[in-house]
């Protein structure tokens, strides 16, 4: 079959994302040409530099470029890989009446605050909650509010930028510290304006999920062991299956359906992300349409399936059956707790050797900048594991961890 003849897939992305790797070999996986649309008009990925060159601040040019490359090459399915690209996505899929969510929809998965206004509206679970505006004198918007309370920004991912407030210095102080991080948000709202919302006590869970003609259906959910509490909510462990009783793991599937159906989802991939408070109700934290983040996405792996095919699938109008395999999994990832260069990892030899653990990646290389939370947005590595049941999963992962030791050297910056 030729190059021209074969179904075509364009996949728009941010240049340097980790997820164009596993999207392309999914496509090829399914018998599909892929295409690229980014930023990366200079990368060194070739997919990346022989793709579409397109500017997400200007979305109408960019629509233009990819129709005009739609009418040379038809597309069978337009996929945004990320937060950031998921509503141009939906846009361009919408003018070729391709499957696609409404744009309004996407952009509602990647702005938290208009998330949670349509969620409110339609009864859903969500915290309460409101914007903060930093042109503005902040004492006057702090009136009222409950303590201790979470400042997040409206669209940034991986915990960057969250910050849990438990009184009115730490207020003011975590709105100064915001401000440069807010500063690169895309867009200009983005850049001046904070989420504010209560506080929720209680453990936390991530859901997986997907949906075809607007029906909702279960990947896995994730049990997420420790704590987050705060000030900053840096992720490390996720491990499948849940402990939740069938009843609560019923309850947030329906919650998580009715909240798609208010946002107007109706195709794709899913992730979500909840909390269950003290007394056993589960609030809505998030809900994107995407899949899940970082290399966490491996776990889903089986032989003959992964959650990027599903995604293409979807994209392209032929959803694959999911297939999650028998044993209990996990994945910890690994958090930046100090700034510094890194020089080295040690311990990885004997991590490796424990019982039940599959793989350690180590992602970010030896003298590159380690950037903790609030500022950061990345983790070290990820620690996989694999076993009979989810405690031995856990118990492996902890006892990987704690055979780790990074050794990093002061950062100093010529002024």
């Amino acid at each position: 079959m030729s190059e021209q003849a074969r179904k075509h897939l364009l996949l728009i992305s941010n240049h340097n994302s980790y997820r164009i790797a596993p999207y392309i070999k999914a496509a090829h996986n399914l018998g599909l040409q892929v295409s690229i649309a980014s930023e990366g008009k200079h990368s060194l990925v070739s997919e990346v530099a022989n793709g579409l060159h397109i500017n997400f601040n200007d979305t109408a040019t960019a629509r233009q470029t990819i129709l005009q490359a739609h009418a040379e090459n038809p597309f069978a399915g337009i996929l945004g890989s990320d937060d950031q690209t998921v509503e141009l996505a939906a846009q361009v899929a919408k003018t070729l009446n391709l499957p696609h969510n409404p744009p309004q929809a996407a952009l509602c998965t990647q702005r938290k605050d208009l998330a949670r206004a349509q969620l409110s509206l339609n009864g859903s679970p969500v915290p309460l909650h409101c914007l903060l505006d930093l042109n503005l004198p902040l004492t006057k918007q702090m009136a009222g509010l409950p303590w201790p309370c979470v400042l997040k920004p409206l669209n940034m991912s991986a915990s960057r930028g969250v910050i849990r407030v438990n009184n009115e210095n730490e207020f003011i102080a975590a709105c100064e510290r915001l401000r440069p991080i807010v500063a690169s948000a895309q867009g200009e709202f983005e850049q001046h304006h904070l989420l504010i919302e209560e506080y929720i006590d209680g453990i936390e869970i991530a859901y997986e999920a997907y949906l075809h003609n607007g029906k909702l259906s279960t990947i896995t959910l994730f049990d997420k062991p420790d704590p987050l509490v705060g000030p900053y909510f840096a992720e490390t462990i996720y491990v499948t299956p849940s402990g939740l009783s069938a009843h609560m793991q019923d309850e947030i599937k329906h919650l998580i359906q009715q909240a798609c159906k208010a946002y107007g989802l109706s195709t794709g991939i899913i992730h979500a992300e909840c909390r269950i408070d003290n007394n056993d109700k589960v609030w809505i934290l998030e809900i994107a349409s995407r899949t899940i983040g970082g290399d966490c996405a491996r776990m889903l792996d089986s032989e003959n399936f992964t959650i990027e095919e599903l995604a293409i699938s979807l994209t392209t109008g032929s959803p694959l059956k999911t297939e999650m395999l028998p044993s209990a999994r996990g994945v910890m990832m690994i958090p930046i707790l100090e700034k510094g260069l890194l020089k080295r990892v040690e311990g990885l030899l004997q991590a490796n050797k424990v019982e039940h653990i599959d793989n350690i990646d180590i992602i970010i290389r030896q003298g590159h900048e380690l950037i903790p939370l609030p500022e950061g947005n990345q983790y070290l590595g990820y620690i996989f594991a694999s076993a009979e049941n989810a405690t031995q999963v856990t118990q492996a992962l902890r006892t990987a961890y704690a055979h780790l030791e990074f050794i990093t050297a002061p950062l100093f910056r010529i002024l």
